[in-house]
């Protein structure tokens, strides 16, 4: 393809309000930030704690860089395999009561990972539409028969495992949380398939790990959702405030993926230091029941005080609360007009979301004040009615 053929696509993106930018933050990620020059109100991060620049997190960080020096310089399976993510290890299975875990450098890298180490021809990998981008490429990249059912539909999942191939191993993966909708999946029922169908289940917890449940311990927690089928994976930069993943569950399961998952084989291990930060930032998690609660007090009060006239707002229970508005030159316009009001708010657009479902994508911390919720939910119904009323005409 001639290079002059990328600037026609590029040109095509921005005609379909679908070309992105990128923003320079140049302060630290908190609920009120500095982005392009400009102080802002950020609702726009998945720092749903508060954690990624708690004084206690950072200074272990140092510590840690003092101690261990920046870089693991090699994988785990080499010399990368450093004292702080052995601790991490041991420390994340203990928290949430599951035999092993076993960390990897990101979220995508981990499911990735897990599911082409699950997963392989004449395999069966069956998933939820709504996933996220990293569960779908993972069981394309695990040459599995992969069949994707309607979102959260049970009925149709029980179908599609119903007519599986005899003799192949089964994966059922899902997001617990969706990142998009902030609905959660029916694991309970999911689980129950697993069981009568023998296959595994993957749950991608990212955005309910460190928030759901009493102690954090995310969709486990908060469903009582207890099996040896079960194949736990949650991220460490979202609610934990860090950086990199981890999967748990059996052991001998945990250590067949170890041993197989090429995104865990051949990555250099995270920097020990950020490792180290995630022990004191589990050690928050755990004595700091206040920001889930306050978190909560937010979720609430967000959800019962909008009133919207034409845009929709599904219904969820955690940090996530979209605002859905149709097409794409909308949510632009929605988002550009809150950050005229020092708002941020990220416009999500297809392909990240179905087509017709353009949307705001509001992610509310426990460093928010009800008083910055209610400057939101104020702006947002005001610009609301200006932009989309002029729609309906």
């Amino acid at each position: 393809m001639p290079t002059a053929d990328f600037a026609i696509l590029l040109s095509e993106l921005a005609q379909a309000d679908q070309l992105r930018s990128r923003r320079l933050v140049t302060s630290p990620q908190d609920a009120s930030m500095i982005v392009d020059g400009e102080r802002v109100m950020s609702f726009a991060s998945n720092d749903y704690l508060g954690l990624a620049n708690h004084p206690r997190v950072v200074e272990a960080a140092m510590r840690a860089l003092k101690r261990y020096g920046l870089g693991a310089a090699a994988s785990h399976m080499v010399t990368g395999h450093m004292q702080p993510h052995h601790d991490l290890e041991i420390r994340l299975a203990e928290f949430l009561g599951l035999p092993k875990a076993l960390l990897f450098s990101s979220g995508y890298a981990a499911n990735l990972g897990i599911l082409t180490a699950l997963a392989g021809r004449g395999d069966t990998v069956f998933a939820d539409k709504l996933n996220h981008a990293c569960l779908n490429d993972g069981a394309i990249l695990s040459r599995a028969s992969f069949k994707r059912y309607a979102h959260n539909d049970v009925a149709k999942l029980e179908i599609l495992l119903a007519a599986a191939p005899v003799g192949g191993r089964k994966v059922i993966a899902t997001d617990a949380v969706f990142s998009m909708d902030g609905d959660i999946a029916p694991l309970a029922a999911l689980l129950a398939l697993a069981e009568q169908h023998n296959a595994l289940l993957v749950i991608d917890d990212a955005h309910g790990f460190g928030v759901l449940g009493y102690r954090g311990k995310g969709v486990l927690e908060l469903l009582n959702l207890k099996s040896e089928r079960i194949v736990y994976m949650a991220t460490l930069g979202k609610a934990a405030g860090g950086y990199g993943a981890f999967v748990a569950g059996h052991e001998d399961m945990i250590e067949w993926i170890m041993q197989t998952a090429r995104t865990y084989l051949f990555a250099t291990a995270t920097p020990p230091a950020i490792a180290a930060a995630m022990l004191v930032s589990l050690d928050v998690m755990t004595e700091d029941h206040e920001r889930r609660r306050h978190l909560r007090t937010l979720i609430d009060f967000f959800s019962d005080s909008l009133k919207l006239q034409y845009a929709k707002a599904p219904f969820s229970q955690t940090a996530i609360q979209p605002i859905i508005v149709g097409d794409n030159a909308t949510a632009i316009a929605f988002s550009e007009a809150l950050r005229e009001r020092h708002m941020l708010v990220p416009a999500i657009r297809p392909p990240t979301v179905p087509a017709g479902t353009a949307r705001l994508r509001v992610s509310l911390s426990a460093n928010h004040t009800t008083d910055d919720v209610f400057d939101l939910v104020t702006a947002i119904t005001d610009i609301e009615v200006l932009l989309l009323r002029q729609d309906q005409r």
